[in-house]
């Protein structure tokens, strides 16, 4: 190992700290309250580092999301080995999506959206990245459902889970709505299961 790598390695180390803090900053205190001092700050890393990585605020928060957006989709890809067949599989991968929707990086996002709705400069960063992410979770959650993404009527169907998953999230954002969210869960991935199925079996 060469002394370059080890310095290499802090500085790779220190970026990822400041992108998940700069998440946890986002989803707890909201997009004015996070700035690269606090997420430095929080990472327990020095603002002269965090700056070196990032210069500015709208630096550090697009490489964050890009980053935990990137992270989760790959949590998901794994989790693909242990699901179910069947009306399990389904319903397996509803909630997969769901909680998705539902976890801190998608509270993060929601503050920045909000930020980007009154922000031009924000906006022309965000709206790119929001329409990747909306094609590849399309594109993960068609993969993971083994549907034929060609067919219009299976194409919306994912939408509307996708639809249905974000605004569980929104949902969730004020109070614990896990309750209710779990009826909608099952009751969204028998319909959906259902819908599938019908268009497979119109097939053969």
């Amino acid at each position: 190992m060469t002394s370059r790598e080890p310095k290499q390695e802090r500085s790779r180390a220190t970026r990822l700290r400041l992108l998940e803090s700069t998440i946890d900053c986002l989803a707890a205190q909201g997009w004015a309250a996070t700035t690269v001092a606090v997420a430095a700050q929080h990472a327990g890393v020095s603002r002269g580092a965090a700056q070196h990585h990032f210069p500015t605020r709208e630096d550090l928060i697009t490489a964050a999301l890009e980053h935990m957006f990137d992270s989760r989709v790959d949590e998901l890809r794994a989790a693909t080995t242990e699901l179910p067949v069947g009306p399990e599989r389904t319903e397996a991968v509803v909630r997969q999506v769901v909680e998705y929707f539902t976890r801190p990086l998608f509270k993060a996002a929601l503050q920045v959206w909000t930020a980007a709705a009154a922000d031009e400069a924000l906006k022309e960063r965000i709206v790119p990245l929001e329409a990747k992410f909306g094609r590849a979770v399309h594109r993960l959650t068609v993969e993971l459902l083994g549907v034929d993404d060609g067919d219009p009527v299976a194409h919306r169907l994912v939408q509307a889970t996708l639809d249905m998953a974000r605004g569980l999230g929104l949902a969730d954002v004020l109070t614990d709505d896990s309750a209710r969210r779990d009826r909608i869960v099952t009751q969204w991935a028998s319909t959906l299961d259902a819908a599938l199925h019908a268009r497979t079996s119109g097939d053969d």
